[in-house]
């Protein structure tokens, strides 16, 4: 009865100590659970001692344990590279023209020119372009060509005022076919690629003066 009573004043001592302990730390080590287990053995009732069969699913839980730590760091390692992969490679846009998925350009030399692309050809084509305020400033027809099209912009609001270089503006496309489905793609902008930043997990590239994701690039003209 006393070795009992003295185990479980052990174990009450100990379970204290484990709980502080966890409170201290957000996440359990290998090491912790090794130091739970030794503990275990140390301070079981020799009158109730542990069966070799839940032991040995404890050792089980730790090698699996031990295990899924080593793959977290090997999936951190490698998640690691393939960024460091993905910038370096973004980096060798830098000087060439691209195409990309987007819908905002920046008004240079007084025009800007989009593209947009068409599942099948359109009967109806609208274009309105909007300011960086969200302020419509041009509303007109396109092209409703199976495939890619382009639309250039004079940079002249819809009272034909030449607006100033600098400005970026959207294009939003609606496109149907004779029945009034719709049959846009994804519109484009095509530009020279002058810079890019890591600060996001995906790298973005400055195409015109606009950022746009390199998981949006969908071609490269030179």
């Amino acid at each position: 009865m006393t070795v009992s009573a003295t185990s479980s004043a052990t174990t009450a001592t100990t379970t204290t100590s484990s709980s502080s302990s966890t409170s201290s730390s957000s996440s359990l080590t290998s090491s912790d659970f090794l130091s739970l287990l030794v503990s275990e053995l140390q301070n079981q009732d020799p009158l109730n001692a542990t069966s070799t069969t839940d032991f040995i699913n404890q050792l089980t839980s730790y090698a699996n344990f031990s295990q899924q730590q080593s793959i977290n760091t090997n999936l951190s390692s490698l998640a690691s590279s393939f960024s460091s992969l993905v910038t370096l490679n973004s980096v060798n846009y830098i000087g060439h023209t691209v195409e990309a998925k987007t819908d905002t350009a920046t008004l240079s030399n007084g025009s800007a020119t989009f593209g947009y692309s068409l599942s099948s050809a359109a009967s109806d084509v609208a274009i309105t372009i909007k300011d960086s305020s969200g302020n419509t400033v041009y509303t007109g027809t396109g092209t409703g060509n199976s495939g890619s099209n382009t639309f250039t912009w004079d940079g002249k609001n819809s009272s034909g005022t030449q607006l100033a270089d600098g400005g970026q503006y959207t294009i939003s496309v609606t496109a149907t076919d004779s029945a009034g489905n719709s049959v846009l793609n994804y519109t484009t902008v095509t530009g020279t690629v002058t810079g890019i930043d890591t600060s996001t997990s995906t790298p973005s590239l400055t195409v015109n003066g606009v950022s746009v994701s390199a998981s949006n690039i969908i071609g490269v003209t030179s």
